[in-house]
């Protein structure tokens, strides 16, 4: 790899110094950091073998070197304390330095920063060099969604996703969090925050109905109540897949905005002058750029813009405007019904919009210099150009300059806005080969003296001869086109005059819509007096008459008082509206856990109401008021089961009572499905579930029958049920509790009719009987095994569970059968023999539960079923005649 040099200059291009002899011949620079409040102080981050820091407080000229004992991934400079920034480290650590990164204090290890995976993620507050466990805070209560945060000027944005649906929460001024509030039926499924200034909040909202456009809400100045601002704004992706909202806020004039709103399939372009209330098309310019008329009649054609702004400070998007230089406006687009990606022209205003000029038949970046007294415009092209064009008259005529002897691929220009310099750097190559190429242009020999008073004249923004805008009449200065001399510094607006209130300055109030005489009425779903539901008795809230006023909008007197909500004394209200419900919003806990409850009133007066909750286990709790109960009440279930939780309200003008029904459950483990082993054909036999634990909650069962495609779905863990065809048959059951499903599968012999014996063993068998299904399996297969002299084929062998030992041997019919079922009887006799009869009783008791939790039942007519439709004996078997082959087994370690 070869070694890479670095050069940079202070004086705009014309002198570079050469970075490798301050900061070392083989460092490389990753990243390169200016300050924004002074811009004096850099800091470089080098890539060496140990991750240091390169520091300089005078532009480059000296720097200083600071070793780090981590690798910086990147770093966010404090608005206003120039010395204050945060890292974040490779390792996903955050640090933070009060010193301008000459040392550093570990904060937080793993927060989240750009997750891409999905977990809980806290919104957590502490002061820098002060950010201990013991000292933060946690002003949202409960989890957000990962990469959701937004802090911007006065405003922290969060997001929480409840139900599949998400819900968006605001803090004004680092205040308590409240919910966003939309238009009742808007069901948001993305929002974009795209401007705070001035105290109020411009998010664009997709909705439910929504794919390709979004609607724009402007706020109140707490953020909270949003009304629709236009509906339907164009969207799109950038290459990385981030949402680009056709919306272009105007620099230089507060509440001026160009959008791109979609109608019946055709985008147009539409400008406000009042933060959204009022919107309209644009006049079209009178004529082209060869003089000829253009013939453009609102609203059937109009003119329309581009509003992509680029993120690359080297080009220029295909909108632009200046602070520094109100009312001109240089965007791309074209004149018809809608816009086009094709046929774009350039377009200027020099009157914030109201009138508009074609200064070029093909793209351009333009580059504001001197205040914007200078426009500078080159060819966007693939092609290599020596000429750029200049302007000192805001567009109205164009002068070609040649600014390189060979013709250069322009890849970016660079200036410096808001500085008093005519100084811009062209860079590109000569070929595809070459290297870069700088070319500094100064414009400062064009003009002989700094512009005087009298060189000015005044212009006042309007918006078609409407002089108002945001309540007030504003007048600014304007270099007169004809004299040629460098403004320097912005002086800003001459004179600014505040309006009489009208009913343009006033928009609707949340919860009310205009109607087509104009006038802000109550929009169906929302109920007036609900303003007042948050409401306590003996304070006051604002009584609105339907109207607000638009933020920051500066008129006086007039409509004012007559639109202006007013103070009101809050009425005592009865409690309405009580919502119980579990801090995560499901109907289920576990035993043991803790369970939060949240009690919710919609209306009442909270502060003089006492609150009771009855948790249905026994257990009740009591509050003076709701706010007492606002993080939550937290319970223990120590049983299963579903209890009826029961929240009661009262103050002294009534009650209120909500309900909730929680299925507490515990962990299900094991399922066990009991039935017989042989049963007759077409008679009913009876199949039971056993759960380990015995009690885990609300069950569901569903069972399965040979291969039928359809369950049978139960709440009780047994049922009866028979078979209409012969053979082997399966049996399935499914227990689901909660967010468990477990099964477990048996066979079943059915036949029209079959034999069977009950045998019994010596009681000193049971010493070996650890009474477990696999020793039980073991003991049936010995069984079988010593039956091998008896000459038929169909004989099942079934060891129950429990002591003392017993068995059961099913014989099961042939094709031979009939008269030969006694011979197998007496055959099996001379098997067994010497034998003699023992009454046993039949079995009715569930099986004892072995530590393996494996747990078999025998259903309290399973075997009485089977005995009732055979003949059946009972045999004792001596246990010498199965030693042999348990010894054997052990042997083997097969039992």
């Amino acid at each position: 790899m070869g070694q890479v040099a670095c050069s940079g200059s202070t004086d705009y291009g014309t002198t570079y110094e050469k970075l490798n002899d301050k900061v070392g011949l083989k460092t490389i620079l990753s990243y390169l950091y200016v300050c924004p409040t002074n811009k004096r102080k850099v800091i470089s981050s080098s890539l060496d073998t140990s991750s240091s820091l390169l520091i300089s407080s005078d532009e480059g000229a000296t720097y200083q070197k600071y070793r780090l004992n981590f690798y910086i991934h990147s770093m966010l400079f404090h608005p206003k304390q120039e010395d204050w920034i945060l890292a974040y480290s490779q390792d996903q650590k955050l640090y933070s330095s009060v010193e301008f990164g000459r040392r550093w204090l570990l904060l937080q290890e793993n927060p989240c920063y750009c997750c891409s995976v999905i977990a809980d993620a806290q919104y957590v507050t502490c002061r820098m060099q002060n950010c201990s466990e013991a000292v933060r805070s946690k002003p949202f209560p409960g989890y957000i969604d990962t990469d959701s945060l937004i802090v911007q000027d006065d405003y922290v944005f969060v997001q929480l996703t409840s139900g599949g649906r998400p819900h968006y929460y605001v803090s004004y001024r680092r205040n308590a969090f409240a919910q966003m509030k939309l238009p009742k039926y808007a069901l948001p499924k993305d929002m974009h925050v795209i401007s705070t200034d001035e105290n109020q909040v411009f998010a664009a909202v997709q909705e439910w109905n929504q794919n390709d456009t979004y609607n724009l809400y402007i706020s109140d100045t707490r953020g909270i109540y949003f009304t629709l601002a236009l509906e339907n704004v164009k969207s799109s992706r950038d290459l990385e897949g981030n949402v680009m909202i056709d919306l272009y806020e105007v620099a230089g004039i507060k509440g001026m905005f160009l959008a791109n709103k979609k109608i019946d399939n055709q985008v147009k372009t539409f400008i406000t002058y009042n933060k959204g209330r009022d919107w309209h098309l644009l006049q079209a310019p009178d004529m082209d750029l060869r003089g000829n008329p253009v013939h453009c009649l609102l609203p059937y054609c109009s003119l329309h813009l581009h509003l992509k702004v680029s993120e690359n400070p080297y080009t220029s998007g295909n909108i632009a405007s200046r602070d520094t230089a109100p009312g001109i406006i240089v965007a791309s687009g074209n004149i018809g019904t809608e816009l086009l990606d094709n046929d774009i022209s350039m377009f200027i205003s020099s009157d914030a919009g109201n009138t508009w000029r074609q200064i070029f038949e093909e793209e351009h970046s333009v580059l504001y210099l001197d205040q914007g007294g200078v426009l500078v415009a080159i060819k966007h092209t693939s092609l290599p150009i020596r000429h750029l064009w200049l302007s000192f008259d805001e567009g109205r005529s164009w002068s070609k300059y040649s600014f390189t002897s060979i013709p250069l691929f322009v890849d970016g220009v660079l200036g410096e806005p808001g500085e008093e310099t005519l100084i811009m750097t062209v860079f590109g190559h000569f070929s595809h080969r070459s290297e870069w190429q700088l070319v500094k242009v100064d414009y400062k020999s064009i003009f002989d003296r700094r512009c005087a008073e009298d060189d000015y004249r005044p212009w006042q923004l309007h918006s078609q001869g409407e002089a108002c805008i945001m309540g007030a009449k504003r007048v600014y200065k304007k270099r007169k086109s004809e004299k040629k001399c460098m403004q320097g510094r912005y002086a800003g607006a001459m004179a600014s005059e505040p309006c009489v209130c009208t009913e343009a300055d006033f928009d609707c109030d949340y919860g009310f819509e205009r109607h087509s005489n104009g006038r802000c009425l109550p929009a169906f779903w929302f109920n007036p007096s609900s303003l007042s539901k948050d409401c306590s008795f003996g304070q006051s809230y604002l009584n609105s008459t339907g109207y607000r006023k638009v933020v920051s909008n500066n008129c006086t007197d007039g409509v004012r008082e007559k639109y202006t909500a007013k103070p009101q004394q809050c009425p005592g209200k009865a409690p309405r509206g009580l919502r119980v419900v579990t801090s995560d919003g499901t109907l289920t806990a576990e035993q043991g856990h803790n369970v939060t409850f949240m009690v919710q009133l919609e209306e009442g007066d909270i502060q003089r109401s006492i609150i009771r909750v009855d948790f249905g286990d026994g257990s009740a709790v009591s509050y003076a008021n709701l706010s007492s109960t606002e993080e939550g009440i937290k319970h223990v279930y120590q049983n299963v089961g579903i209890f009826r939780v029961t929240a009661q309200v009262e103050n002294s003008l009534g009650t209120d009572s909500a309900v909730l029904y929680l299925h507490v459950n515990c962990p299900l483990e094991h399922v066990h499905l009991s039935l017989p082993f042989v049963t007759t054909k077409n008679k009913e036999v009876n199949a039971t579930a056993v759960l380990w634990p015995g009690q885990v909650g609300t069950l569901t069962y569903i069972w399965w029958f040979g291969n039928n495609t359809e369950p049978l779905i139960t709440l009780e863990g047994s049922i009866t049920f028979a078979f209409s065809a012969e053979g082997m048959n399966t049996i399935t059951v499914q227990v689901s509790a909660g967010n468990t499903i477990l099964q477990d599968t048996k066979t079943i012999a059915v036949y029209e009719q079959f034999h069977s014996l009950r045998l019994s063993f010596s009681p000193n068998l049971d010493e070996y009987n650890p009474d477990i299904p696999e020793w039980r399996r073991d003991i049936s297969r010995v069984i079988k095994t010593a039956l091998v002299e008896v000459s038929w084929e169909h004989i099942l062998v079934a060891v129950l569970p429990g002591l003392p030992t017993y068995a059961e041997l099913f014989i099961l019919p042939h094709k031979d059968a009939g008269e030969e079922d006694t011979q197998i009887t007496d055959d099996l006799q001379q098997v067994f023999s010497p034998l003699f009869f023992l009454k046993i009783p039949g079995i009715n008791v569930y099986a004892q539960m072995q530590n393996e939790k494996d747990q078999e039942m025998v259903s309290p007519g399973s075997q009485s079923e089977s005995m009732a439709n055979a003949p059946h004996r009972e045999l004792m078997i001596p246990e010498q005649l199965l030693h042999s082959f348990l010894m054997s087994d052990d042997k083997n370690g097969s039992s």
